[in-house]
């Protein structure tokens, strides 16, 4: 693992843990760990190999990382204040997401040494998993939705919550206006 894979792990954990404090949702809330995320896919993931059961080894991280994406968003708090949308990471979403950041690069540093990738390649060869790059993709693309989904199921509660507040303070405005004329 190079430097860069290191400090890109660390900054995807440190989003987390920055969450658990409570804050305020906001575009740079969304853009900075779809910013990571992104440049992420640019530098690693090359193509997606479908010889095969490459394909099937990419489908299944990465609907494990939609799932967890999922289930993360879902225990992230997220409130209404003032008009603003809040959210704040539980205990149970930031140790999911350290739990799967944590399996990401602990598999990566177990498959940078000799008998890591002497384990992986018999595994590999067993599967009809043909090359290093189809665990790179299943790995990046696990990252990914798992950001994704994650950010997505955040926002859409957080509209769903303001659109909530919308609806019922429209018959208070409503019946404000009839009682005064």
């Amino acid at each position: 693992m190079t430097l860069t894979d290191w400090i890109i792990d660390l900054a995807l954990l440190l989003i987390v843990f920055r969450q658990l404090r409570e804050e305020r949702l906001t575009v740079r809330t969304v853009l900075l760990p779809l910013g990571i995320v992104s440049w992420v896919a640019v530098n690693y993931l090359r193509h997606i190999p479908t010889a095969g059961n490459d394909l099937a080894l990419v489908a299944v991280f990465a609907g494990l990382g939609i799932a967890f994406g999922l289930v993360g968003g879902l225990l992230t708090r997220v409130r209404r204040v003032s008009g603003q949308v809040r959210i704040k990471a539980t205990i149970g979403a930031a140790a999911l997401w350290v739990l799967s950041m944590g399996f990401r690069l602990g598999f990566a540093v177990w498959s940078s040494h000799a008998s890591g990738a002497k384990h992986l390649a018999h595994f590999s060869m067993a599967h009809d998993i043909t090359s290093g790059d189809a665990w790179v993709a299943a790995l990046v693309l696990m990252a990914i939705g798992e950001v994704v989904v994650r950010l997505a199921t955040i926002v859409v509660r957080g509209q769903l919550l303001v659109a909530r507040g919308n609806r019922s303070a429209a018959p208070t405005l409503a019946h404000r206006r009839g009682a005064s004329v």
